[in-house]
């Protein structure tokens, strides 16, 4: 189901129990965690499994505090599974904050957590507080927090075309009932969420300037993926 998990209420966005109107809204160091290929993006839902202590840690403080939390890629090639303890692996410069919106404890000393995307950030420098996890300065993208004024510059045939070639390539289902009810926003946001691609790939639709852009990106990346896997892609996108 295709659905947004934040509204935007005027020039606002409310997530969860929060509105986020402006910076001062915003703390000015927050969190961040590091995990390869996880996309999140304003509105939409990404659900987080966390074992690791020191991100136990990490969102026990969150919790304790504004509930937010930073999520970013690692400099593509460098990946959190090679990391010791003492490592501080290069960062991508942006990424996107968001608010813990569900949480639950399986018993087995994990966390099953939900995080609403806020607005994506740039970051500035590290903030060296004696912690296990690491945490930044950033720059929110303020913009992120107001509604979207671009949702009808999406070509929405077009990405619907690239994404049901995609899953008849695949022989994947979907529900187009809930596809056809989701606005522009819902659907870019999410089908560039949920796509299957690269770390890079995945930047790239982070850090696209607009709905529009992030639309077309996604179409091209398909594109380019069918075209090297099936060939014979323009046939597929009629």
């Amino acid at each position: 189901m295709l659905r947004r998990a934040a509204k935007w209420e005027g020039n606002a966005m409310q997530v969860g129990n929060a509105r986020y109107l402006k910076p001062a809204d915003l703390p000015e160091a927050i969190p961040v965690f590091p995990l390869t290929g996880a996309l999140l993006l304003p509105g939409g839902q990404l659900p987080l499994n966390i074992f690791e202590p020191r991100y136990l840690a990490m969102f026990d403080d969150a919790l304790a505090s504004h509930r937010l939390i930073g999520m970013v890629q690692p400099v593509f090639g460098e990946h959190r599974a090679e990391e010791t303890a003492g490592d501080t692996p290069s960062l991508c410069q942006v990424g996107c904050l968001g608010r813990i919106t569900s949480f639950a404890e399986t018993g087995d000393g994990r966390y099953i957590v939900s995080l609403t995307g806020i607005c994506r950030y740039r970051l500035l420098e590290e903030v060296r507080g004696g912690k296990s996890y690491r945490s930044f300065r950033i720059a929110p993208f303020i913009t992120d927090l107001s509604a979207s004024d671009d949702e009808q510059s999406v070509d929405r045939e077009a990405l619907l075309a690239a994404f049901r070639a995609y899953l008849e390539a695949n022989k994947l289902e979907a529900d187009w009932e809930s596809v056809e009810r989701a606005s522009n926003m819902t659907l870019v946001n999410s089908m560039a969420m949920m796509s299957p691609y690269g770390p890079a790939e995945k930047q790239a639709l982070l850090e696209a300037p607009d709905l529009k852009t992030r639309a077309e990106t996604l179409i091209a990346i398909t594109e380019i993926v069918l075209a090297r896997s099936y060939g014979d892609v323009d046939t597929r996108l009629q």
